[in-house]
Order: structure tokens, then C-alpha cells, then sequence
């Protein structure tokens, strides 16, 4: 099943800086104001601290979007421009217009912090039954990122907060996804992990473009969360066996509408972070609704 050609690409554009301040800005455990701790051997970076001693994600977005609006002028074969600001969008995105088609891709600016994660993900990445202790071990030795990221539930919008973003981690998880190390590896057993993600992630696409408004506040982190917790839940390869893709993509979709109708799902990495709490219950309960039909009805949808 070939979900829509990929005309969207994300890219991030990682910073490293040596240390930070981090201060939750509120109760999920993800949103963050940087500063800090003293003076940085960045020194290009304190033109973005604000008044407050803040590290402005707003700031350095501003010059981030100036610069590439002047690097895009430069080039010559193919036709760039950059996309007006989303509100709330941390993205700096770039329409390319070249045939055969057109793409977009949206500009991430992250910072890359070499110490060790907040207090609020201790008891996230529980993976020690899926991908052992070993591996969740080397995971959280692994950089912070934070990506420049209004939170919605900020009181004064000064657009200074950053977001924890795992999608280094998600990454390696999907690239080796088996509890054994062969799992989909040339000579090894095939899984349907991902063939399940994609299927899932494509239904959604499909119901957000038929209820745009209804489903407006579900995207495909939703899906994956939900994906990574069904990976936990199911932790053997032989819960995955690529000849079960039915019956495993139906576990699944059943393990994410019990999510809707309980209107929880713990982000994977921060577990306190309830994803579907910007989500109204009338929505979740749509979509539900949208799911069980799908479900009841042998997917009119993939036909």
C-alpha cells in the first residue's frame, strides 16, 4: 500500500550548545525555558536572550527565517520561496517549485544539548521488554533536543519556549524495531511493524482530509505514540508476524481507540505529557466513531 508521493520533508537544523538551563514552563514536562547557566562558549547566542534572561526560540526564528530568505534569492535553477509564518508553527518552510512536482519542506530549528534529560522523561521509553535495558540505557546517553516550539497553554504568548523533541530516539526505535536483532534484516524474519505504522498513519491522513475540521487537532504523532506503546505492549517479534498484518494492525487500532475513549495517551517519552489533552472529547469521540466504521466495514477506505 503506497500512501500519497512524499511532497512534505521535515528537516531539522541542529545547533549544538554545551549546557543550558532548562525550567518547565508548565505542567506537561515538555515545554521548557532555556537560559544560561553562565556565560556560554556560544557567545553568537546571547543576541537571542531576552529581557528576562530567556534564550528567545521567537528571536532566533526571526533571524533563522532573514537568513534563508537571502540565501534562497541565490538560487538560481530552481524556483524557492518561503512560506508566509504559520501561527504557531515553529517551521521555517520552503515551497520548491520544480517539475514534476512541487514539494514543501519545513526548516526545524533544534538545539542540541550534551547533558542528561529532565526529571519528566525518568519514567518514559519503557522499552525494557521490547528493546532491553541495554538499549534504553544507551538512548538516554544520547543528546537533548529541544525544537523551537510555541506552547499553546502559555499564559502571555511571548513565543519563547522550547519543546523536548525525541525523534533522534523514534528513528533508531523504527530502524531497529525487532526484540531480536535480526527483525526484518535481510536473512532474518519479517515483521509487520511498520507495514501496521504506515497503515495506520495513512487512515488518519485519509479521515483528516474527508472531516478536515473535525479532526483538525489529530496528526500523525498521535499514531506513533500510540505505535510505541502497542510496540511495549506486544513486545516479542513473533506478536508481529508479517503474515498477521491483519490481525495485528486490528490490535493495535483497538489499543489506540481505547486511547480516544479514555481521551488518554501518555507521550511515549514524558509519560505525565497527555497527548490528547489539547484534544476536545468531541473530537476523539469522532474519530472513534470514524475508526469503528472503518473497522466494522472492511476499511472502505484503502480500496
Amino acid at each position: 500500500l503506497q500512501t500519497a508521493e512524499p511532497d512534505e520533508f521535515d528537516i531539522m537544523l541542529v545547533m549544538p550548545v554545551a549546557r543550558l538551563q532548562l525550567d518547565e514552563c508548565d505542567d506537561t514536562g515538555a515545554y521548557y525555558y532555556v537560559s544560561f547557566k553562565r556565560n556560554p562558549k556560544e557567545k553568537y547566542l546571547l543576541k537571542f536572550v531576552d529581557e528576562e534572561g530567556k534564550l528567545s526560540a521567537f528571536k532566533m526564528l526571526q533571524a533563522l527565517r532573514e537568513i534563508i530568505k537571502q540565501e534562497v534569492k541565490n538560487i538560481k535553477n530552481v524556483e524557492v520561496t518561503v512560506k508566509r509564518k504559520k501561527a504557531g508553527s515553529p517551521a521555517i518552510t520552503l515551497q520548491i517549485k520544480n517539475p514534476p512536482a512541487e514539494i514543501s519542506v519545513d526548516i526545524i530549528l533544534t538545539l542540541e544539548v550534551q547533558q542528561s534529560w529532565p526529571p519528566s522523561t525518568q519514567e518514559g521509553l519503557k522499552i525494557e521488554q521490547w528493546l532491553g535495558r541495554k538499549v534504553r540505557g544507551e538512548f538516554r546517553n544520547r543528546s537533548l533536543y529541544l525544537v523551537a516550539k510555541q506552547n499553546k497553554k502559555e499564559k502571555v504568548l511571548k513565543g519563547n519556549t522550547w519543546r523536548l523533541s525525541f525523534s533522534h530516539i523514534e528513528k533508531a526505535m523504527m530502524n531497529n524495531h525487532g526484540s531480536s536483532k535480526t527483525c526484518c534484516e535481510s536473512d532474518g524474519p519479517k515483521c509487520c511493524r511498520k507495514a501496521c505504522l504506515k497503515l495506520m498513519k495513512y487512515l488518519l491522513e485519509q479521515l483528516k482530509m474527508k472531516h478536515s475540521k473535525e479532526l483538525e487537532k489529530f496528526c500523525s504523532y498521535h499514531a506513533k505514540t500510540a505505535f510505541f506503546h502497542s510496540c511495549v505492549m506486544w513486545p516479542n517479534d513473533t506478536d508481529w508476524h508479517s503474515g498477521d498484518l491483519d490481525y495485528c494492525f486490528q490490535r493495535y487500532l483497538g489499543y489506540f481507540l481505547s486511547c480516544l475513549q479514555k481521551a488518554e495517551l501518555p507521550h511515549f517519552f514524558i509519560p505525565q505529557y497527555n497527548l490528547l489533552s489539547l484534544v476536545d472529547k468531541a473530537s476523539s469521540d469522532f474519530l472513534s466513531r470514524q475508526i469503528n466504521y472503518q473497522l466494522n466495514n472492511g476499511f472502505p477506505i484503502f480500496q
